[in-house]
């Protein structure tokens, strides 16, 4: 069978307007791309909320990615921080990698490689090769103490399976 994207666009289009959460996702990804659609990213925000307000990781994802870089929408990465933190919560590895990013350039909430270095523990843990740089990267820049508590935060969360891993409060530093 060829690859179509319009067919694909006309059957994910059905899909999702009964409310099928993939489909939502993968239109998104369609107008997003330009594939078999012209490229809207304005509709592809809109899939990708329909689908993450039904609690899928990949369009959360997707979501913090488009306000991070301000496609379809202002940058806003107070926006993308929120999307990223919904993933990385059910463990969406390359979210927890964004989110230890944003923490290690201060992008949308204050400069903190302490927290950085805990997401990226996470995300490198799992094979997240990115992430494997990032935490040797933020490393440098934290003195020893901070990286043995930056572990014992990513322990805590991982045992809470990466629940309120992000409440500023959860993890009270001096």
């Amino acid at each position: 069978v060829d690859q179509s994207f319009e067919l694909a666009k006309n059957w994910y289009q059905l899909a999702a307007e009964q409310g099928h959460v993939r489909a939502q996702f993968n239109l998104g990804v369609l107008y997003n791309n330009g594939q078999g659609v012209e490229q809207d990213y304005l509709e592809a925000i809109r899939w990708y909320s329909l689908s993450a307000a039904q609690g899928f990781s990949r369009a959360q994802f997707n979501l913090g990615q488009m306000y991070e870089e301000g496609r379809g929408v202002k940058q806003d990465y107070r926006e993308s921080l929120k999307w990223y933190q919904i993933a990385a919560a059910q463990g969406y590895l390359q979210a927890q990698n964004n989110l230890g990013r944003l923490y290690a350039e201060g992008r949308g909430v204050p400069q903190d490689y302490v927290r950085a270095y805990m997401w990226f523990k996470m995300a490198a843990s799992r094979g997240v090769v990115t992430a494997q740089r990032n935490l040797l990267e933020s490393a440098k820049m934290m003195i020893p103490s901070q990286i043995i508590e930056a572990q014992r935060m990513a322990r805590d969360c991982e045992m809470r399976d990466y629940k309120d891993c992000d409440d500023h409060g959860l993890f009270a530093r001096p």
